[in-house]
């Protein structure tokens, strides 16, 4: 039984370190490692998931390419189920360089690639059957799908008494932030989406005020990542920020994705949701300890133990 179908933005992600300057132009600049990652919002929030124990099934697009081949082995690899996982010989495979600098934070270059065209009629509802969760993954980085298509998902998620949530990502480019999210607001029973997100949707830089004026629109709970602050809650009972936990950092790419999949582990077990947050700040700390967007994080009782001992 699938436990949670994960919709959205796949990358292959290169990944350099340290990266602390941009060299002029025609000059050269050194760094002393490279890697490449399996990256985007659905593909690490489901193997985060499938690492704390989860059942979990990703559907997206990547090109007939030598990165789509990458990213669907390293889906499969990481006993995620890819097989809903669209191959397009038309679009080339989205892609992500990530420079790293040497305390952690990151600088990116990204073709939007296949999650550009990505739309409604490249899921496959089957891919739903059985499922307890639908979590929509990227929403901002897939202009065709945002906005109207991805609530006709929801729609039809809701219909199937499937848990539904969303997290969204950054894009500079967007004009309507708001207006991409708004169909789609009603029909969630979590929106998770980061505080410079937020900001952009809202027009506020208070959290406080932030979840209100979601709220408003969302039936479900609001839950606001605020990186090395923690996470924002906004339901009807509660408005609180749950702290983060201080570790080394190392690389925080990921670090959302993987509160996110903490989060929604919880919401697997029936928690409540300040308990789930905990669990989806310690998820963060264990990624933000190594470099990649998933490799830091640990199976569930060990995340457990990490809570049991820093509280």
């Amino acid at each position: 039984m699938t436990d949670v179908v994960s919709v959205g933005i796949l990358v292959a992600d290169a990944m350099g370190k340290p990266i602390d300057r941009i060299p002029e132009e025609d000059r050269l600049a050194l760094f002393d490692r490279m890697e490449l990652h399996i990256g985007g919002c659905a593909a690490n929030t489901g193997i985060a998931l499938k690492k704390l124990g989860a059942e979990v099934r990703v559907v997206g697009k990547v090109g007939q390419d030598g990165f789509g081949d990458f990213v669907i082995k390293e889906l499969e690899e990481a006993g995620v189920d890819a097989s809903y996982v669209v191959r397009d010989p038309e679009v080339s495979t989205s892609f992500t360089f990530a420079m790293i600098t040497s305390t952690g934070h990151r600088r990116f270059l990204h073709t939007l690639g296949a999650n550009g065209t990505f739309c409604l009629d490249d899921v496959n509802l089957r891919a739903l059957e059985g499922a307890r969760l639908l979590h929509v993954a990227g929403t901002f980085l897939m202009p065709t799908f945002d906005g109207e298509q991805t609530a006709e998902l929801l729609r039809e998620a809701k219909t199937r008494d499937m848990t539904t949530s969303m997290d969204t990502a950054f894009n500079d480019q967007v004009e309507d932030w708001m207006g991409k999210i708004a169909p789609c607001l009603p029909h969630l029973d979590y929106f998770l989406p980061s505080f410079e997100e937020a900001e952009r949707i809202t027009g506020s830089s208070d959290p406080r005020e932030m979840g209100r004026v979601l709220k408003e629109l969302c039936p479900g709970v609001v839950g606001i990542k605020l990186g090395p602050e923690g996470f924002w809650l906004k339901t009807e009972e509660l408005e609180k920020r749950i702290p983060a936990y201080r570790v080394e950092v190392v690389d925080t790419s990921g670090a959302g994705d993987c509160l996110v999949a903490g989060f929604l582990r919880g919401v697997l077990e029936g928690w409540d949701v300040e308990r789930c947050a905990r669990l989806g700040n310690a998820v963060a700390a264990f990624c933000i300890q190594a470099i990649g967007c998933t490799s830091g994080v640990r199976p569930l009782e060990e995340v457990l133990d990490f809570i049991e001992r820093y509280g």
